[in-house]
């Protein structure tokens, strides 16, 4: 298959090329649309993200659990706006072996219904508050757009829920603040640059009070929602009758947030941190940090291979994920091809030439560029190194979101740069949600994100003082907060 461009209009099929020649991910070809499986390699990638958020979950007294897939239709419909919203994406099982269910079961698309019947069974006390549970799970939806591979699929395989129980509102919201921090460092240790935003009411998470999200921008200058946040409220504990006994022994319903990420995340690393010969991973999330490859004439094999498992094993004794490419079906130059594809941050050479000089040849994905390291020092510099691939893959993604953010005084003129050039439109905005609702009614293709929160805006490098004093966008009166629209996915 002859390699697509990455940016516009192609970067669908890039896409999926890039996951199927990398060996990350096969889709599309399992008789079951919106549906993939993980390759070896692309599963280790996917493994490390996940021990990354397990990590910063468990350090925040998160406790993971597991809860069932299936969920009885007489639970999933109490919350009547829960379903409302799920009803079109709903998978159900109707059969078992020969027989009609009495009670239909849901594929689960998401499990605030489930955990807050369990809750009502567990919890009876402020004593036991705040609790944090979360799991790492598939969840089903019936994707009814066009599917694409680890963006918009019917399985979702990598779904990270939390769900939090509180004894009041005002800890809930310390909670959301707690997640949004969370989702800021996890996705800052990967790379993965974002606008964080209030989603509008129309378009927050069924039952929630409110939504906050966090969205990036692809290289075809579509938005992709990867994170999201929400206040239940109390929302599920009402219906499920989840009530506790406060500090003042007074009786209340409980009050509750959750908060998920999708593979989506892992679509954003490689659609991100890649360039025309392929990949090129942040070291921490690589299957292999180092590739050590041969290069040797015949009478030299057995020289240059002693000496490449000496270097191999040097790293792998100081923490280095190392891969000793000793397959004689391939040329050197054949190698480098396939781990510049696979993203491999760090490649190691090792000729006749290097144990002369007491040396080794590494090559640095990100950069293209080679440097002789003696080989005393190998250690020491590949640490180095690392740390600096990670901060300039971090660096580059940055860049090339902030890029795609432009800012306009009417909504007229944004849906315009939006049609010629994509990316992402900040706007000047009353704060009332009726003003945008029924302007954007009539623009065929783009969508309101949300009211950019003021520290995202920092991170953007985006001043206050650019909006301040200014109309809002879409009806002429006084502005008072950033709204951001796009094109989505």
């Amino acid at each position: 298959m002859q390699r697509p461009q990455k940016y516009g209009e192609s970067f669908s099929e890039w896409f999926s090329w890039i996951i199927s020649e990398a060996e990350i991910y096969d889709y599309g070809r399992y008789p079951i649309k919106g549906t993939g499986i993980w390759l070896p390699y692309g599963f280790q990638i996917r493994r490390r993200v996940i021990e990354l958020i397990r990590m910063l979950l468990d350090e925040t007294g998160h406790e993971e659990i597991l809860l069932p897939l299936l969920i009885p239709e007489t639970l999933f419909a109490k919350e009547s706006e829960h379903v409302r919203g799920f009803e079109g994406e709903v998978f159900w099982i109707t059969k078992a072996g020969l027989e009609e269910l009495d009670v239909k079961l849901a594929l689960r698309p998401t499990s605030e219904t489930t955990i807050s019947y369990m809750e009502s069974l567990w919890i009876k006390s402020y004593k036991q508050l705040p609790k944090k549970y979360y799991q790492i799970v598939s969840i089903f939806r019936y994707e009814t757009k066009m599917t694409k591979p680890m963006i918009r699929v019917r399985e979702v395989t990598t779904f990270k829920e939390a769900h939090t129980v509180h004894e009041s509102f005002e800890s809930s919201e310390e909670q959301i603040r707690e997640a949004i921090n969370i989702y800021a460092k996890f996705f800052d240790m990967l790379g993965i640059p974002y606008i964080v935003s209030r989603r509008p009411q129309w378009d927050k998470f069924a039952g929630a009070i409110y939504t906050i999200a966090f969205d990036t921008i692809f290289p075809d200058k579509r938005a992709v929602q990867i994170g999201t946040v929400h206040n239940l409220g109390q929302t599920f504990t009402k219906v499920f009758d989840v009530k506790i006994q406060k500090r003042d022994e007074s009786i209340d319903y409980a009050w509750q947030t959750s908060y998920g990420i999708s593979e989506r995340v892992i679509a954003s690393i490689i659609a991100f941190h890649s360039d025309e010969k392929g990949l090129i991973l942040p070291p921490l999330v690589a299957p292999y940090q180092a590739v050590v490859i041969p290069i040797y004439q015949e009478d030299a094999k057995d020289m240059v291979i002693e000496y490449c498992n000496n270097v191999a094993k040097a790293l792998r004794e100081n923490g280095i994920r190392v891969y000793l490419d000793l397959r004689d079906d391939m040329r050197p130059a054949e190698k480098f091809f396939e781990w510049e594809l696979k993203g491999v941050p760090l490649r190691i050479e090792v000729g006749v030439r290097e144990i002369t000089n007491n040396t080794v040849t590494v090559f640095r994905r990100d950069k293209v560029k080679r440097e002789i390291v003696p080989a005393q020092q190998l250690v020491e510099r590949v640490h180095v190194m690392l740390t600096e691939i990670a901060q300039a893959l971090a660096a580059r993604a940055w860049k090339e979101l902030i890029s795609n953010i432009r800012i306009s005084k009417s909504i007229e003129e944004a849906a315009k740069i939006l049609k010629e050039l994509g990316g992402v439109v900040l706007m000047p905005w009353c704060g009332d949600e009726r003003c945008v609702y029924s302007k954007m009614q009539g623009i065929e293709g783009v969508d309101v994100i949300g009211e950019v929160m003021e520290e995202s805006l920092k991170k953007l490098n985006i001043s206050l003082d650019l909006f301040k004093g200014t109309q809002c966008g879409f009806c002429n009166n006084q502005a008072k907060a950033v709204i951001a629209i796009a094109k989505k996915y």
